[in-house]
């Protein structure tokens, strides 16, 4: 049985955590689904947005715990195969070419909450509990880190990787971790207002901007300095470039914006 469901809508595709009995526990199965689905449907070019969420009473509550023991009986040369697997679905996240927003409610914890950390938005409901509870077993929150850590910062990162504590929705939204906190059940319309506001960027952009992210984020001031005049020098000289300088001459919506299209 399938991990996950796919629900496109328009140019929205919703990939929803259909595992509820098992709190939507990420184990070999889902890993694949969930990394197939982003690099493929996701990564469309008929798609522009995909929202990630989680059937039943909680998003996410991080890796199955029947897979992880199996892995601890394992070799190392198979912990190693596996964890690059893992690591392949949070690289889909964030590497995916159309924003990603995470609908987020119950429970993020663990590599739940490393989708989120993921993702480039997050709505989340007031009560959601989130937590890197790694080390309350014995292990550590290996390949989500890169993504916790550009998203919350090396200090905060720090402590809430070493305490393994719980901290509630507004804590992960002071954190930088969540953009948004709404009432239950109002999850669905705040998405569609977050996706209303991306619309007025252009997808190409978009597009442009999160691959522009990654190769400065972590780059010395020096060296991000001479990558960034290829980035803009790229997206200036594309069609949907010159459609946005036209539109704003022209005194116009440029033809993605939903007013151009009303």
């Amino acid at each position: 049985m399938s991990r996950l469901r796919l629900e496109p809508s328009g140019d929205v595709l919703t990939i929803v955590l259909d595992r509820p009995d098992a709190r939507n526990a990420l184990d070999e199965q889902a890993i694949a689904e969930l990394t197939e689905a982003l690099r493929g449907p996701a990564s469309d070019s008929g798609v522009r947005f995909v929202v990630l969420r989680g059937e039943g009473k909680v998003f996410c509550a991080g890796a199955d715990l029947d897979y992880m023991r199996r892995l601890a009986a394992a070799d190392d040369e198979t912990n190693q195969a596996d964890a690059r697997r893992l690591g392949a679905l949070f690289d889909a996240i964030a590497g995916c070419p159309h924003p990603v927003l995470a609908a987020v409610h119950g429970a993020a914890i663990g590599g739940g909450i490393g989708l989120v950390a993921a993702a480039d938005l997050v709505v989340a409901t007031e009560g959601t509990k989130f937590g890197f509870t790694e080390v309350r077993l014995g292990i550590v929150p290996g390949v989500i880190s890169p993504y916790a850590v550009r998203r919350l910062g090396p200090a905060v990162a720090r402590r809430l990787f070493l305490t393994g504590e719980i901290f509630a929705a507004p804590v992960a939204r002071d954190f930088g971790l969540v953009d948004e906190i709404v009432a239950d059940g109002a999850l669905d319309p705040a998405i569609s207002r977050w996706v209303e506001r991306l619309r007025v960027g252009g997808p190409g952009a978009q597009t442009a901007v999160k691959r522009l992210l990654d190769d400065v984020l972590d780059a010395p001031l020096a060296e991000a300095v001479q990558r960034t005049p290829a980035h803009i020098a790229r997206q200036r000289a594309t069609d949907e470039a010159r459609e946005g300088f036209a539109a704003f001459f022209e005194r116009r919506p440029p033809s993605w914006s939903p007013e151009a299209k009303s």
